[in-house]
């Protein structure tokens, strides 16, 4: 027997046999239960004695489907272990911050998802998410995460899936919701043929389809794929990053918006299509930089397009190779950063000694988030307010929007500048 003592930062309940720990997916904490152990990963063979913070699942994937961690455990303990897992990663990066209360930002759903596709023996498609920890496929009709502008992707990924059987390919596809419909990138199925062209551009039309694309190479568009940022208006690059929800982006955007109103001149650091940037631009002047050439052009295209908006300057650089130096950064009274997964541990290090007065930080990963958070205060930045943002609901994900603010910057910087 075992009893689950709390949850790791996967989801999976950890137990303790002999002095080490055991993670056991789908566990809750003060669950009693008989598991199969194999080193450190068990699975549940029965519940002996359920949790009070247990409750039922509702989805019947669960179980089966990789999609979700955790499922059934009461909202309050749930809220609690996501703010944890922010408070958590600051207190072993050795910040001493207050962790506000999870903000939850799943609104009516995911606007995207990113299905798997396998071919089986008898050359049938199937399309779904993949177990935990597995090369499984689990196959599913719906899934209950959906906002519903996106309950007719899981259709619309099967219709892709059929058309290119023929190639028997792993695929992944991704299908995003917009405004027009819904728009699909595939990828795996490397350079297409005329034949298996053909037959997308007919499924486009047979499911309604905005645009097909493969590996962000446009295969047909039948309608502009666009998505409302602000006042203005996106025309998404295939194969575009956006944020999961369309709540969870209104409420990181209120966030940095709140951080920022009194900044008249702000960096937005890896800015995509420009989800802070084109809010910002409303009432500052903005220099927006990201890798991503095909997003910095949606992005100048649709600030050309509103007149409401200030002009915003955007530059293609790798910030991760070349993160703005100390001079580049001197003119910004505000710096926000928007990382991948991987942080921006350079880019912190070059604001840890500059004289911009307020950075911005919003992250999609507690542990690098922490990293990055240790480089500011090391730097003299204090962080002011640290947000836990739920959008990614029944993972282990959490987006996060904090605030550091150094006075003495203020006087350092009109002194650099007057220089």
């Amino acid at each position: 027997m075992l009893t689950i003592e709390r949850l790791g930062q996967r989801g999976a309940g950890v137990a303790q046999i002999d002095g080490r720990k055991v993670f056991v997916p789908h566990a809750i904490p003060g669950d009693t239960i008989r598991a199969e152990i194999a080193g450190d990963s068990g699975r549940i063979v029965d519940v002996i004695a359920a949790s009070p913070d247990r409750e039922a699942p509702f989805c019947p994937y669960y179980g089966t489907c990789g999609g979700c961690a955790i499922q059934g455990y009461r909202e309050t303990a749930y809220r609690e272990w996501k703010r944890g897992l922010v408070a958590d990663a600051l207190a072993r990066a050795g910040v001493n911050a207050a962790v506000e209360s999870l903000s939850d930002a799943h609104g009516e759903g995911r606007r995207r998802a990113a299905f798997h596709a396998r071919i089986d023996s008898a050359g049938q498609s199937h399309v779904g998410f993949m177990q935990a920890r597995s090369h499984e496929l689990v196959a599913i009709d719906f899934c209950p995460l959906f906002a519903p502008s996106l309950q007719a992707a899981v259709p619309a990924a099967r219709g892709i899936a059929e058309e290119l059987a023929t190639l028997r390919k792993p695929l992944d596809i991704l299908v995003t919701a917009t405004l027009s419909g819904l728009d699909v990138d595939i990828r795996g199925a490397g350079a297409l043929g005329e034949r298996d062209t053909q037959n997308l551009i007919a499924a486009a039309e047979r499911l309604d389809l905005a645009r097909i694309s493969d590996h962000k190479h446009l295969i047909v568009e039948r309608r502009p794929a666009q998505l409302r940022v602000g006042r203005a208006l996106v025309h998404l690059p295939p194969g575009a990053f956006l944020q999961a929800t369309e709540k969870g982006e209104a409420t990181l955007a209120a966030l940095v918006m709140e951080a920022a109103a009194n900044a008249t001149r702000i960096a937005d650091l890896f800015c995509g299509i420009g989800t802070f940037a084109l809010r910002l631009a409303e009432r500052a002047e903005i220099v927006a930089i990201d890798g991503d050439m095909a997003a910095l052009d949606a992005l100048s295209q649709a600030a050309r397009g509103t007149p409401t908006l200030r002009p915003v300057k955007t530059e293609r650089r790798d910030l991760m190779r070349r993160p703005l130096a100390l001079q580049e950064l001197a003119p910004f009274d505000a710096v926000i950063f928007d990382p991948p997964r991987a942080g921006a541990e350079a880019q912190a290090q070059a604001l840890a000694m500059s004289y911009v007065p307020l950075a911005i930080a919003v992250s999609c990963n507690s542990q690098t988030f922490a990293r990055d958070a240790a480089i500011l205060v090391s730097g003299g930045y204090t962080p002011e307010r640290i947000t836990p943002v739920d959008q990614f609901r029944q993972s282990s994900h959490v987006e996060i929007v904090s605030i550091f603010r150094r006075e003495a910057a203020k006087r350092q910087r009109r002194s650099f500048l007057s220089g």
